[in-house]
């Protein structure tokens, strides 16, 4: 076969007569501490392929993507990279004995006669691939936000016949949203993140140049008795279909092959794993759990160590087994802060290993704001991003890590700051389901000069 197939959550496997390359290849049963579980079941043909594949490409550090478990059924094959500021994964997966191969931005590599990729690394400390099968494009944004890089895929896109946008977009059932208010009561309820998917595929499609959706890295669900909550935040199938335009890009089946050869096809329709919720004691996790003296001094040495932290937050709270610590970070901001309230097991653990992430996206530790609207963007970019996996902490180490990847590509880093600072002044000022909001969006998508792409041959 000459073709790829999407399975699993962010999982493409690409074939040149045999499987040659897959990403981020999460086939193990659960990630996030037992959080997460895969929402469809890997048959055993693909999650053969998987195991037989000559590269493996994982575009940044989450366990739904780069899962530690998942590795030693992965050890035949080379494991690609993109070229991450810090170089955190490349050193840890070459400590662990694996081969690994780290992608220059924007040079196309051959993997065997029919399939070359590109890798395209960003400040987020994510990465997208571009993967060219056989003369089909696949653009595999898996959760990586658009800093910068859509006008030069765009570029690349315009070049072929057929072209598939592959990214996360959902209900925030993919990131934080176990926020709590001071009184103890939820701050968001699940209708507040479910809005329709299919404008916005169409719309990134648009964005990136491509001519079909495949639904990509959405396809977990929330298995411990802390976290299950957030399962109506997971979208079915269906929602992401759901208010498509039929003027619009097509969006396919999540689960997916596509014969570069043929042009065909044909849906996978993979069966829902079944899963058994567990409590968190079966992931060595008990709420119960006290804080040592120990334990406060890592936390303290954790948070205080990213320096701009100070600049944004008076505090950081930590909760665990009924007792309570606070690392304080400036008395002029005593006011604003956050409490995380966790089980000591996977919160220290997170810490350790500096995969503070891990506990946010998890979705069973509660969090509650203080004086403040949002983790973002002064929290979760800065500890996870930046410092856990970026090894950039101080505020000298900040400024070389954005001298860094301005280097880079000094275009697409302006352009992405200028557009982002301009959205958010008019989202504020103008109302989404307004005619001008609409007037506006329309515009711009005329000014990016990208045509409605026509819909790729089935």
């Amino acid at each position: 076969m000459l073709g790829f197939e999407t399975i699993g959550s962010a999982i493409v496997i690409a074939h040149d007569g045999a499987p040659v390359l897959t990403t981020d290849p999460w086939i193990n049963e659960d990630a996030y501490f037992g959080s997460w579980g895969h929402d469809y079941e890997i048959p055993p043909e693909p999650r053969e392929s998987i195991r037989r594949a000559k590269f493996h490409f994982f575009s940044h550090g989450h366990p739904d993507h780069l899962n530690i478990r998942s590795l030693p059924e992965l050890s035949g094959g080379t494991f690609l990279i993109a070229d991450h500021y810090g170089g955190r994964l490349k050193h840890d997966l070459e400590a662990q004995g694996y081969a690994v191969r780290v992608l220059k931005d924007f040079e196309w590599v051959t993997l065997s006669p029919r399939i070359k990729v590109m890798a395209i690394a960003n400040a987020n400390q994510d990465s997208c691939l571009l993967i060219d099968v056989g003369g089909h494009l696949v653009v595999n944004l898996n959760d990586a936000p658009d800093l910068g890089w859509s006008r030069a895929i765009r570029k690349i896109a315009k070049r072929y016949a057929h072209s598939y946008l592959l990214m996360l977009t959902g209900w925030s059932g993919a990131d934080m949203a176990n926020f709590f208010r001071e009184d103890g009561t939820r701050l968001y309820g699940a209708d507040q993140f479910r809005h329709p998917i299919a404008p916005r595929y169409q719309a990134s499609a648009l964005r990136f140049g491509a001519r079909a959706v495949i639904p990509f890295s959405s396809f977990h669900r929330y298995q411990r008795t802390d976290s299950i909550w957030a399962n109506e935040l997971v979208p079915a199938l269906a929602d992401y279909h759901a208010g498509a335009s039929a003027s619009g890009t097509p969006i396919l089946p999540a689960f997916v092959r596509v014969d570069a050869e043929t042009g065909a096809i044909t849906p996978l329709d993979p069966p829902l794993a079944q899963r058994p919720v567990l409590a968190p004691e079966a992931f060595g996790d008990s709420w119960s759990d006290p804080m040592d003296t120990h334990d406060r001094n890592r936390l303290d040495a954790y948070f205080k160590a990213k320096q701009v932290l100070a600049d944004s937050f008076g505090f950081v709270r930590v909760r665990m087994g009924g007792g309570a610590h606070t690392i304080d970070l400036n008395r002029n901001l005593k006011d604003k802060g956050i409490t995380f309230e966790a089980p000591r097991a996977s919160l220290m653990t997170a810490i350790e290993h500096e995969v503070f992430d891990d506990m946010l996206i998890g979705n069973f530790m509660k969090t509650t704001l203080h004086g403040v609207e949002s983790l973002y963007p002064e929290f979760s970019p800065v500890v996870a991003k930046y410092a856990d996996n970026g090894r950039a902490q101080t505020r000298a180490e900040l400024k070389a890590y954005f001298r860094h990847y301005r280097h880079r590509d000094p275009l697409g880093y302006w352009f992405s700051w200028a557009e982002k600072t301009s959205e958010n002044v008019f989202r504020r000022a103008v109302p989404e389901d307004s005619a001008l909001f609409r007037s506006a969006k329309k515009f711009y998508y005329a000014s990016l000069g990208v045509a409605r792409p026509r819909a790729t041959k089935t």
